[in-house]
Order: structure tokens, then C-alpha cells, then sequence
């Protein structure tokens, strides 16, 4: 069935300087409305396959008022071929749309920026899907999203399917903080690449590993993302890694170059015949910590938590020694390797991790030989309060060989008030003021990453109805405009008919005038009844005003009519 979308915006007061709504058919008339863009405009694609286009997508807007691009109805404009996004200017927000089954010869089929030196800022992709978009051959890289500039923003998207060689979504680093979020999405399927480059998330480069990104990664879904062991890799400075879920992955959430990241609030559930991992650090002032990891399979540099050994005076491309990392309020259950220490030691990597502290964890059932295994042995490293049952593999006074007592609550092991783990922390520090729920720790803290808590559980393991795209919502955005004099008069659009209800006597007779945005005069019809209907079979957006007899505007709007599957 076809039926009409009627759609207006109420405004507290009237301007005759209505933000403009273009509904495009063309890349040649995309150009166009782009290119005269103003800040509260939207350029609507109109439903159907845009093929071998790029969009390039290079405007100015405020943060009040973006410039948006979307598609006519959610997820109806497919962008196939060799069809690719530039977003490029400031206040930018691009939603709704829909890359299936092409590939690119080498470039990123959504990328910030306009150059190498003209780069996006305060931009959002968001609503959308990439689906494989892959090349013939998985020798061809290219990335699916390359984010640069600064504080922009990649939500609730939907990617799947990518088997070619180069990260899925990279952020690149320019000498400064970038501050982009990457939150709410779901990243899937991805099979094993076989060798380097198949990273799901990249945030930076060995290059400038060393300088600040400020990256927050949040609140995303990762399923079935083999590409390679890194999952993420993390290759900048005080990047942020927080709340996501990790399900039935081959490989780690890696901090393999730069310096003081946060991984925290995470969940990592492993899968049936993959060697799923954890947390791999390397590099210094590393925290990781009120993680939940269970069932992952994964040994050395897959482990659950692994910890690098270091080359001396190492390259930005090399492996830099761990220093002073703190992990703490984890729980462990069901993994193969809790804990690898010095991992990757060799003639090469002889430095092993130096002044760590490992306390307030729970690792229980370890399924492998051992909890720990040192295949370097750490300096000055600090064990307290840590709760590992079974064969440890070292001994150490800050590990408690004591079942914890947890116990299996909304699909993963919690303490409860009778848990010997309850208000028994060693080691408090400031930022553990929460649990992995988002529930407040009391002043006496537990051990692990759940306090025992009533409050409201804020955080918990990811869905994909929890991440991804949304086009279940009807309509277009309402981002048009109408003004009424009198708030009794309404114009409706049902079964082709625009329908006009609401007039008093008095006002009458009223004329209609409808005109394009050409200012082209569609329709003038004097109305005489105080509800009133005509035939209106032409679609896009349009100016509707109801005049009285002196010419007196009683009712203005702006107003965008559309059909909608």
C-alpha cells in the first residue's frame, strides 16, 4: 500500500525565512542543494538505488541547527556500485541510509573530511547501514568509515559483512585530540582475514601513537568479528573504552601503542570453537578494570587479560614495555587463561612488565592448567585481594585460593550479601565509584566488578535490539514549518485529499493558495465551508497559506508531502 506523509513543525513565531527541505532525485541535483545549504536545512534522497554516486557532502551548519542529509524514508535509499559518502564542514548530520553489495577501488565509503587538510568537524553518521561492501578480492583495502577532524560522531549503525583487508572504521590522528565517539552500534560477521589489517575498530597508528585521540568508544554490540586478533586496536593516547559487549569474537580488545587508556564497564562472552579473548595491554598507565569476562577460550596473547612483555628502546612500531597498569574490580569465570603475564617473551621482547598492580579480581573455574601463567616473570608487580580458586599457578599473599560464593543472576555470576568477597576490598581508588551495573560502591567496597547493590542497573550486556539502526519509525523528520493565527484551523493530507477543518463562519470565504518553492502558483481555491477537501496528487514540499478577504494570512505553512511504502 502507498499512502501519503503530511509533516509539519510548530514554531513559537513566525518567519516568512523557512529553513529550505529538498527532496533530491538526482546527483546532480544533490549537488545543487548542498552547494546552496544553509544551517536548518535538510536534502531529503528520494526512495530507490543511487548507483556509482559520491555524494560529497560539504556544508556549514550551527549546533542548534545542522544541515541534515537523509533519506526520503528510513532505510529506502540504497547507495550501491561504487557509491561513497564525503562529509566535510561543521554541524553536518547524515542519517537513514543504506550502502549494500558494492565496493570502492581504494577509498573509504564514508569519510570525514573534504582533503587532507580539510577535515570534518562536529559531524555525525548515524542510522545507517553498511552491508557487504566488498570487493572481489579481500587484497583491495579500503576502509567502510574513516573519521577525522574532530568531535564527530559515528551512532547506532549497522555494519556487517566486511571481508576485505583494511580496519572497518578508523579514526586518524592529525598532531591533535581528536574527541570523536563511536557508541551504539553493531559490528558483525566479519571472517578471519588470515593476516594482519582485519581490524574491526582502529584508533590511530604506530605513527602517532604517542599523541592524544580522547576517542570514546561506548555501547556498541561486537558479534562474530574474526577479521584478526585485534578486535580493537587501540594505537593513540587517553582513548576511552566503556560499556561495550564482546560475543562469540576470535581475538582481544588490544591497547597495542600509546599510553593511559581506560577499558571498564565491559562484557566479554566468548564462542564456541573461536579462540575469543579479552584485554591485551601494552604501553603504559593503562586501566582495566569492573570488566566481566566468561567462557573465553583464548591462551597468551588471547587470554582474558594478557600483559606484553617490551622491547627495549622499542620502535613506535614495536612493543613498548608495560608500566605501571592497574587492573582491578574484574571478574573472571569459565576462561581458559585468566591472567598471562610477560606474554610474547623472546630475544627481542626481554622486558617484562614493571610495577602493575592486579587486585580486587575474581577468577574462578579456570578451565586451562592455571589462573595465572607467567611466561616472564613481572618486576615490582602488586597482588591484593584477589579471589582465584583452583590451580593459581604462583603464590602470592595478595591471592585468596577461596571460592567467592557467586552465583548466577541475569545471565552472569554475581556476589550476593553472604559472598566472601562482600565489603572486602583492599584497594580502593577514586574512579571505582560504580560498578560494571552503573550502581554506586559504598564505602565498603566488594571485590570484582558487581557491588552488591538495589539501586538501578544502568549497564548491562548488549542485544542487537539494543545498538544499531532504527527505521521502524515512520514519516519524514518534521523539520518543516507552519504558523496559524487562529490554532482551531488545522490542514490534514488523507487518501490523496488535503483536508482543511476547523474555519469559523467568520472567517469565511478564505482563499487557498498552494505555491512550490519556485514560487510557481500550484492551486488558488476559494473556500467558502468551514470544512473544505480537494484532490492533491503532486508530492514534494510546498507553501500552503489560507488568506481572508483583506488578504490577511490566517494560516501558513511549509510543509513537505511525500509517499511512503
Amino acid at each position: 500500500m502507498v499512502r501519503s506523509v503530511f509533516t509539519l513543525l510548530f514554531l513559537v513565531s513566525f518567519s516568512y525565512a523557512f529553513a529550505q527541505n529538498v527532496l533530491v532525485s538526482t546527483l546532480q541535483g544533490f549537488d545543487a542543494a548542498v552547494e546552496g545549504a544553509n544551517a536548518g536545512d535538510t536534502i531529503f534522497l528520494t526512495n530507490g538505488t543511487w548507483s556509482d554516486v559520491v555524494l560529497n557532502f560539504y556544508a556549514t551548519g550551527t549546533s542548534d541547527n545542522p544541515i541534515v542529509l537523509t533519506a526520503q524514508t528510513p532505510g529506502e535509499v540504497i547507495l550501491s556500485g561504487s557509491s561513497r559518502l564525503k562529509i566535510y564542514g561543521e554541524h553536518l548530520v547524515v542519517r537513514d541510509l543504506d550502502f549494500q553489495k558494492g565496493s570502492t577501488s581504494g577509498d573509504a565509503i564514508v569519510e570525514f573530511r573534504k582533503s587532507s587538510d580539510e577535515l570534518a568537524q562536529n559531524c555525525r553518521l548515524t542510522n545507517s547501514r553498511i552491508l557487504n561492501y566488498n570487493p572481489a578480492t579481500d587484497a583491495i583495502d579500503y576502509k567502510w568509515v574513516s573519521m577525522y577532524g574532530s568531535n564527530n560522531r559515528v551512532d547506532h549503525c549497522h555494519f556487517d559483512g566486511k571481508n576485505n583487508e583494511g580496519a572497518l572504521l578508523v579514526v586518524w590522528l592529525t598532531g591533535q585530540a581528536n574527541h570523536h565517539r563511536i557508541d551504539h552500534n553493531y559490528f558483525a560477521n566479519i571472517p578471519s582475514l588470515g593476516r594482519n589489517g582485519g581490524e574491526t575498530i582502529r584508533v590511530g597508528t604506530s605513527t602517532n601513537s604517542m599523541t592524544e585521540s580522547r576517542t570514546i568508544v561506548e555501547y556498541n554490540l561486537f558479534e562474530a568479528c574474526d577479521g584478526e586478533i585485534e578486535i580493537i586496536s587501540n594505537k593513540s593516547g587517553f582513548n576511552i573504552y566503556r560499556y561495550n559487549t564482546f560475543r562469540n569474537n576470535d581475538g582481544t580488545l588490544t591497547i597495542r601503542h600509546g599510553n593511559d587508556c581506560e577499558v571498564y564497564g565491559n562484557f566479554f562472552f566468548g564462542g564456541k570453537n573461536k579462540s575469543s579473548g579479552g584485554v591485551r595491554i601494552i604501553g603504559e598507565r593503562h586501566k582495566v578494570y569492573n570488566n566481566y569476562f566468561q567462557d573465553l577460550s583464548g591462551t597468551g596473547y588471547r587470554a582474558a587479560i594478557s600483559m606484553m612483555n617490551g622491547v627495549p628502546d622499542a620502535a613506535l612500531n614495536s612493543y613498548f614495555q608495560v608500566k605501571n597498569a592497574e587492573v582491578l574490580n574484574n571478574t573472571l569465570v569459565d576462561c581458559e587463561e585468566p591472567f598471562a603475564i610477560g606474554e610474547g617473551s623472546d630475544s627481542e621482547k626481554t622486558l617484562a612488565p614493571l610495577d602493575c598492580v592486579i587486585a580486587n579480581n575474581i577468577a574462578i573455574r579456570t578451565t586451562g592448567s592455571k589462573a595465572i601463567t607467567y611466561t616472564d616473570t613481572p618486576v615490582n608487580m602488586t597482588y591484593e585481594s584477589n579471589y582465584i580458586t583452583g590451580n593459581v599457578g604462583i603464590s602470592d599473599a595478595g591471592i585468596v585460593n577461596e571460592d567467592p560464593g557467586l552465583e548466577l543472576t541475569d545471565g552472569h555470576w554475581r556476589a550476593n550479601s553472604s559472598s566472601a568477597i562482600t565489603d572486602a576490598e583492599a584497594r580502593a581508588v577514586s574512579y571505582l565509584d560504580l560498578d560494571i551495573d552503573g550502581q554506586a560502591r559504598d564505602e565498603n567496597p566488594d571485590i570484582g566488578c558487581d557491588e552488591v547493590a538495589d539501586s538501578e542497573i544502568t549497564n548491562f550486556p548488549l542485544s542487537q535490539e539494543d545498538v544499531g539502526f532504527d527505521w521502524s519509525h515512520s514519516g519524514t523528520p518534521p523539520l518543516l514549518t507552519v504558523h496559524k493565527i487562529d490554532d482551531k484551523i488545522n490542514i490534514t493530507y488523507s487518501n490523496g485529499r488535503l483536508v482543511i477543518h476547523g474555519l469559523e463562519t467568520t472567517d469565511l470565504p478564505v482563499r487557498l493558495i498552494i505555491h512550490d518553492l519556485q514560487g510557481r502558483r500550484l492551486i488558488a481555491e476559494n473556500i467558502a465551508k468551514t470544512d473544505f477537501s480537494l484532490p492533491l496528487d503532486f508530492g514534494g514540499i510546498h507553501i500552503i497559506s489560507l488568506e481572508n478577504q483583506q488578504g490577511v494570512i490566517r494560516y501558513n505553512a511549509k510543509v513537505l508531502i511525500s509517499e511512503k511504502r
